[in-house]
């Protein structure tokens, strides 16, 4: 009796240890928070990515969601980069919305919500804000975009090879554009070359007259510009305006930048993520096709990055299911992407996000010809 009595002690340890955790109870739907650029100088930007979103989502949900349950996509506007509306945004979503995972944009915004995602562990996906500060920044916070200081070693590169050595910089005052500044100096200087004048201004500033007027008379060889959207529009065009003549580099490019500086755009190399809507992938194509039909409009790289992090976030949940237990929560969504680390891209190809939350990804040179960007070749950017 006591032998019998050890053995069924014994079995239901051994079952016990193996058994897998009881799967919690499906949410009603997966909801994704979203904090993005919807008002203010840099509203092209969120529309586009709120649009690429959207439209995977709906996919998505056409097919079923993940196993019967939806997504929900919930949109809040930092209004082009205020840290003190992102900071709003994440303690509706974290306390009202309940969100466990977010698709963040904008470098300061980003940091901004680092210690309440961190505190609530929220999981964070970026597919736009650029910052080299926000590398290793949280072990929640993953980027599914190449971050601007690896697009900047491109065009320091690619100075170098037509010959420059005085380099001006013009960049936003802000944790993208000074975080690019930083890095790239003492690299710039390493390689031989100057730098003959350091200007910042304000994101979404109108009048760039003083700091072309400084750059000027420095006589640089090229003006680099740590800057995007709509600004860089403006800047290009007010230097040409001037009288400024030197080549200018950068490492951004809207339609909408394109169409307020005109003409003065042309010409311009910039090195920047490479994402080409007439791809070799099957997938590529038929976003595209998707989001032409839908938008009216070209899919664009924040379009693609933001529809390429829903489907990011399907895997992860499916993953995460797989093992058990209450999987719709930022930890286990963190624990499956680095665990998987590798995933399809829209690109073509694959995302590959490494140990300090970066990913690889294709970056390109193009350059400005008819007012279109004209790609010119691929770069390998090393780590």
């Amino acid at each position: 009796m006591r032998r019998t009595s050890f053995s069924l002690v014994a079995l239901l340890s051994l079952i016990a240890m193996t058994v897998v955790p009881a799967r919690a109870a499906d949410p009603k739907s997966y909801k994704i928070g979203t904090i993005l650029a919807m008002t203010g100088a840099g509203a092209f930007y969120g529309k586009v990515m709120s649009q690429g979103a959207q439209l995977a989502m709906e996919e998505l949900n056409a097919r079923g969601g993940v196993d019967g349950v939806k997504f929900e996509l919930v949109v809040e506007d930092h209004k082009s980069g205020q840290p003190k509306e992102a900071v709003s945004a994440i303690n509706k979503l974290v306390n009202i919305d309940r969100v466990p995972f977010v698709l963040t944009s904008y470098s300061s915004p980003t940091l901004a919500i680092l210690p309440i995602a961190n505190e609530h562990k929220v999981m964070l996906l970026n597919g736009g804000g650029v910052s080299p500060k926000l590398v290793n920044a949280s072990p929640f916070l993953f980027h599914n975009r190449v971050l601007a200081n690896y697009q900047a070693l491109g065009v320091v590169e690619r100075a170098k090879e037509r010959g420059f050595k005085k380099m001006a910089m013009l960049h936003w005052n802000d944790d993208a554009g000074n975080g690019v500044r930083d890095f790239i100096v003492p690299i710039w200087k390493k390689m031989g070359g100057a730098v003959v004048a350091d200007e910042a201004h304000p994101v979404g500033a109108t009048d760039f007259t003083t700091q072309i007027a400084k750059i000027k008379q420095t006589q640089p060889d090229l003006l680099a510009m740590w800057t995007w959207g709509k600004d860089l529009g403006i800047a290009v065009k007010q230097a040409r305006d001037l009288g400024f003549t030197a080549p200018i580099m950068g490492i951004d490019y809207t339609p909408d930048a394109a169409k307020i500086a005109g003409a003065a755009i042309e010409g311009q190399e910039y090195v920047t993520d490479y994402f080409n809507p007439q791809g070799d992938e099957k997938w590529t194509r038929d976003f595209s096709a998707a989001y032409r039909k839908k938008y009216g409009e070209e899919p664009e790289i924040y379009a693609a990055n933001y529809y390429e992090g829903v489907y990011i976030l399907a895997e992860l949940i499916r993953a995460a299911k797989k093992k058990g237990g209450d999987y719709w929560n930022g930890q286990r969504l963190k624990a499956a992407l680095t665990e998987i680390r590798k995933f399809p891209s829209v690109y073509g190809g694959t995302v590959d996000f490494q140990e300090d939350g970066t990913s690889l990804k294709r970056v390109a040179l193009f350059e400005v010809k008819d007012g279109k960007p004209a790609f010119k070749r691929f770069i390998d950017i090393k780590k």
